[in-house]
């Protein structure tokens, strides 16, 4: 096990004119035996960051330490880290066994040493039937768990994973999410997860790093950037169904949006006359008669079973609104939202930072 440090870190692509620059000089840390997920929008960089950790790629700036040793100018194979890919990267003509093994063969690891491993790694992973079966012969699933054996197998200070789920079905991608993270409690090495999938790092993560445009946004638990989101990108990006955000301007008790009264809590520190965004999650508004709390029209009813979501307008804007349990509204008819006023969140229209 191990940790991390970034500091500064700088990437650049092509030289002069033509020079691209996709990581703005990110710092952080990352404590042993944490399990770190990095999050963002396709060509926010989380990739490109995992592969300078990796040493699979070069780092323009900055430096990269693994148990406080830079390790800028150390090659991949001396870095003692373990990566698990989106595309498995398995040998085809070798067994289950074998593909696990291979990197300890390539040490001329002795054949005992080896054996347990493997199959230390196979039993952790459900493998053990399927040690002398090939690649061709195994499920998407199986195909990652091997993938993911192969990483234990050479008991790394750090694992790495790329976006490893993102082949795999819905169903199938909620049961290794599970087992990804019962792996980690069970061996508690330090883990760096990408993905873009803002769920997998709610339900995995220790702590989450959102990236957006080469940069970190906000770094925290899952709760905390649920619960309180820095800035409106980290607000919209985390939470599903995401975030309702209405322009307007606040008033005394209020903010005024799409010529509605929108309640904020008495503790809110409003200054008159400010171009705000108000926020408030899916999950956080009630419905009620007509007359009651902000008038909207109910546009979709989607029943889910244990919830059902609905599609509302309320003057130019639309929202959605996730009730628990079942409903007997309808589009078109018209309701009245009630908004939990301490989950309200307020951020302004020109910083678009948190008030």
């Amino acid at each position: 096990m191990a940790s991390l440090n970034f500091n500064n870190i700088q990437k650049s692509f092509g030289a002069g004119k033509s020079e691209v620059r996709v990581i703005h000089g990110i710092s952080f840390d990352i404590t042993d035996g944490e399990f770190v997920v990095l999050v963002g929008p396709s060509g926010c960089g989380k990739s490109t960051l995992l592969r300078m950790l990796a040493g699979l790629e070069e780092i323009t700036g900055g430096e990269i330490a693994i148990d406080g040793k830079v390790v800028n100018d150390i090659e991949s194979k001396d870095r003692d880290i373990a990566m698990v890919f989106q595309s498995y990267a398995l040998y085809p003509h070798m067994t289950v066994g074998e593909n696990m093994a291979f990197s300890l063969k390539l040490r001329n690891a002795d054949k005992s040493e080896t054996d347990d491993r493997v199959n230390r790694a196979a039993k952790i992973l459900n493998l053990d039937a399927l040690l002398h079966r090939f690649p061709r012969e195994l499920s998407g699933g199986q195909r990652q768990r091997v993938a993911m054996g192969r990483a234990i197998v050479r008991d790394p200070k750090v694992f790495l994973f790329d976006e490893p789920l993102s082949n795999l079905d819905a169903k199938l991608r909620v049961a290794m999410r599970a087992e990804i993270k019962a792996l980690h409690q069970r061996l508690k090495t330090t883990t760096v997860y990408v993905t873009h999938d803002q769920i997998e790092a709610m339900t995995m993560a220790d702590r989450i790093v959102v990236m957006h445009d080469g940069i970190v946004e906000q770094i925290g638990t899952p709760l905390e950037l649920f619960d309180h989101p820095q800035n409106l990108f980290v607000a919209q990006f985390i939470g599903s169904p995401s975030m309702n955000v209405l322009k307007g301007t606040s008033a005394k008790s209020c903010v005024i949006a799409e010529g509605q009264q929108w309640p904020v809590s008495a503790t809110a520190n409003l200054v008159e006359g400010r171009s705000v965004y108000y926020g408030i999650r899916p999950t956080d508004i009630s419905i009620a008669a007509v007359n009651e709390g902000v008038a909207a029209k109910v546009v979709v009813v989607e029943p889910t079973g244990a919830e059902t979501e609905l599609l509302v307008q309320v003057g130019g804007s639309q929202l959605v609104v996730v009730l628990h349990g079942r409903t007997n509204v309808q589009p078109d008819d018209s309701i009245g939202l009630i908004i939990k006023t301490d989950k309200v969140h307020l951020f302004d229209e020109a910083t678009e930072k948190r008030i």
